[in-house]
This record gives structure tokens, C-alpha cells and sequence, in this order.
């Protein structure tokens, strides 16, 4: 998912060093491309499906599709769900354009819902009011690593015999009251991003779903609409994952779990180091288990602490500037300026912290020292 940076620094604390983490498993990596290239297998290979058979077991779902990158994964769900011209899907207000563009790219109309007060993800309380005749799925977004209130969500899908789809993009490990992520509706689409808590070393997507024949549908569409050679049953795409990065998977999936321990720890320190700040700290929900993907903290001066950041150091990122109905993309959807406050209100206000598995207690003292320095009026 695209943001914008930080404005230009040396920085002493990176937002993510993709760098120092891959070096606490070089070998292991290094063992994999050369199988996979001494293999001579680059395509829906071995590689592939062993990933396939190991995230679908991590994700406690039945199916696993490699695809090409987390957009793709979102709308061939939405086209093996035949949901499509005519037919509307429920998503949030604040999110990464690219939920939205999954439903316009299936033929649908997104239909946004704002988030939950004080928090990020959508607010169930207000998607029934915007279920219509022509709506066809809700699709929650976990935002920054937290699950969506999915118990809430699945009852209003099951009521009005809507699909329920996982934007699990950010959420790679997360749980909600116990469950992982990827088995918690109709169907997950994944992204594997490289800055991802499941990062490629370049792009790559996934379709998690207990659904035989949601599973099946998908892997044909993914295919070139194709389950057999140079057998062509629908119009379909070409959407991989290929083997080098399903290889490359494998290794990380070993460590996600350490991973995702070690960002928990190092949100424990935030919060201890940012106690009195003059901003607003992310609250995990008490249905969900956090992967934090994202430290995300608000400041009504955020453009003036991202740069009192920069200056002294501190790489931070803005997840999103512009909200989707702001965005280019939709000027003709009716969504102006105003429309969806509160939407509007936290891109104006939120700022993305340095965050990973390997961000060290002495550099989130460094980020916090910053942060507490920050004076405006």
C-alpha cells in the first residue's frame, strides 16, 4: 500500500528496516532462491503449493490461492462471488484506495461506512443502515493489524444473507477472540507487499476461504480462467504468485509468529515511552489481537511533528493523506468534500511511527523523545 513519506532526512530510525530483518535469516533465504532456481521451476510449481497447503494450515482456513498481489486477491473473490454491474459491496471510509478499487474493478459500487469512534476500523453499528436491495457483501478492512469487530459483522452478513470478505492486507497472524485472521468470513484476500508483516521480496497476493468451490473458482479465474491446459472454461486473468516468492514465503511464515511477538513488545514500550505525549495512542479492541502492522498515533499538528520528527531523525510515514472518496478515482461518485468526517478527519491527523520486528528499545526511546519534544499551539 502506497503513502506518503516523511519529508526528506538522515534518518537515525528508519520507519521499517527491511534490511537488518532479512539479515537475521540470510541463510535461509539464500537456500531458497538457489532451490528454486536450481530447480528450473518459475511457474505454479511445488513451491507454490507447499505455500498454498502451509498459510491456508497457519491461517486455520481449508484453501490458500497464491495470486499476484493483494488487489487481485480481493476482486476474484468478488468475481468468483459473481458479485459484480448492478450490485453494491459495503466498505470502510478509511482505508488504502485499493479496497475500493477491487469493487469497482469487479463491475460493483463500493459504498463506505465510517470507522468505529476512536478507533480505525469500520463501525458495525453503522453498516445496516447502509445495506440496500443491490448490496452483496460487507468487506472490513483489519486496519493497521487489528481485526475488524468480525462477530458483529458476521451476524449482520448471516441476517441479510450477505458474503462477508476479509480485507486482511495488514493482518497477517492477527487473531479475533482467538481466531486468526483469514478464517473469519466468506473469504480473505491477503497482500504480501514486501513492507507486509508477510512481506515478498517483490509482489504477491493470496485468497484464503474454507469454501471448496470459492477456492476452485478462483484458482481457475487467477489462471487465465483455465483449471486445464489450454482449457479455457471463462474469461479470466493471468494473477500468479510466483515461485520464487512463494519460496521466499515459506522461509518467512517460519517467523512470522516471532515476529509479530516482537512488534507486540515493542507497542508495550511505545506506550510506556509516550505516556503524558501531546497525541493520541492506537487502542487494540478487546475482541482482537493485534499484529500492529502500523504504530499509528494522531496529532492535530500531524504535518508539523512529522517534520519536528524528521528534523531530529525519525522517519515517519502518513497512512493515508487522502481518503478513497477524495481520491480522483471516485470525483464522480458523489462523495465530496465533508461527506465522510470522520474519514476526512483522521487523514488529516494520523502519522505512522517506526515499527518492526527489529526496532529496538533504544530507538522507540529516540522516536518517544521526539515525539515528547514537540510543542505546538
Amino acid at each position: 500500500m502506497s503513502a506518503r513519506p516523511a519529508p526528506p532526512s538522515t534518518a537515525a530510525v528508519l520507519f521499517l528496516d527491511l534490511d537488518a530483518l532479512h539479515a537475521t535469516i540470510r541463510p535461509e533465504l539464500d537456500a531458497a532462491w538457489q532451490r528454486v532456481m536450481r530447480g528450473g521451476q518459475f511457474i505454479m510449481g511445488d513451491e507454490l503449493a507447499a505455500f498454498e497447503a502451509e498459510f491456508a494450515r497457519y491461517c486455520e482456513a481449508q484453501h490458500c490461492i497464491g495470486v499476484g498481489n493483494g488487489l487481485d486477491a480481493l476482486t476474484l473473490i468478488l468475481r468468483a462471488l459473481d458479485i459484480g454491474s448492478g450490485d453494491e459491496v459495503i466498505v470502510p471510509s478509511k482505508t488504502f484506495v485499493a479496497t475500493w478499487l477491487a469493487v469497482s474493478e469487479a463491475g460493483a459500487v463500493p459504498v463506505p461506512v465510517e470507522p468505529e469512534a476512536g478507533g480505525f476500523t469500520i463501525d458495525p453499528n453503522a453498516v445496516e443502515a447502509r445495506i440496500t436491495p443491490r448490496t452483496r457483501a460487507i468487506m472490513p478492512v483489519h486496519l493497521y493489524g487489528q481485526p475488524a469487530d468480525m462477530t458483529a459483522l458476521a451476524d449482520i452478513a448471516r441476517r441479510h444473507a450477505l458474503a462477508l470478505i476479509e480485507d486482511a492486507a495488514q493482518a497477517h497472524g492477527a487473531r479475533h477472540r482467538g481466531r486468526r485472521a483469514g478464517s473469519l468470513g466468506t473469504a480473505a484476500g491477503f497482500s504480501f507487499y514486501p513492507g507486509k508483516n508477510l512481506g515478498a521480496l517483490g509482489d504477491g497476493g493470496a485468497v484464503v476461504t474454507s469454501d471448496p468451490a470459492l477456492a476452485e473458482r478462483v484458482r481457475r479465474l487467477r489462471n487465465y480462467g483455465s483449471s486445464r491446459k489450454y482449457v479455457h472454461e471463462e474469461q479470466g486473468v493471468n494473477s500468479r504468485l510466483d515461485e520464487l516468492q512463494a519460496a521466499l514465503l515459506r522461509v518467512k511464515l517460519r517467523h512470522l509468529d516471532d515476529w509479530n511477538a516482537a512488534r507486540r513488545a515493542a507497542v508495550a514500550r511505545y506506550r510506556e515511552a509516550l505516556a503524558g505525549a501531546d497525541v493520541v495512542l492506537p487502542v487494540e479492541a478487546p475482541h482482537a489481537e493485534s499484529v500492529w502492522h502500523l504504530f499509528v498515533i494522531r496529532s492535530r499538528a500531524r504535518d508539523a511533528l512529522q517534520s519536528h520528527l524528521a528534523a531530529r531523525g525519525v522517519s515517519s510515514v502518513i497512512h493515508y493523506p487522502v481518503p478513497p472518496h477524495l481520491q480522483g478515482a471516485y470525483r464522480d461518485a458523489g462523495w465530496g468534500q465533508g461527506a465522510l468526517p470522520l474519514a476526512e478527519r483522521l487523514a488529516a491527523e494520523v502519522l505512522s511511527l517506526p515499527m518492526g520486528p527489529t526496532v529496538t528499545p533504544a530507538q522507540i526511546e529516540a522516536v518517544a523523545t521526539a515525539v515528547r519534544s514537540f510543542r505546538h499551539d
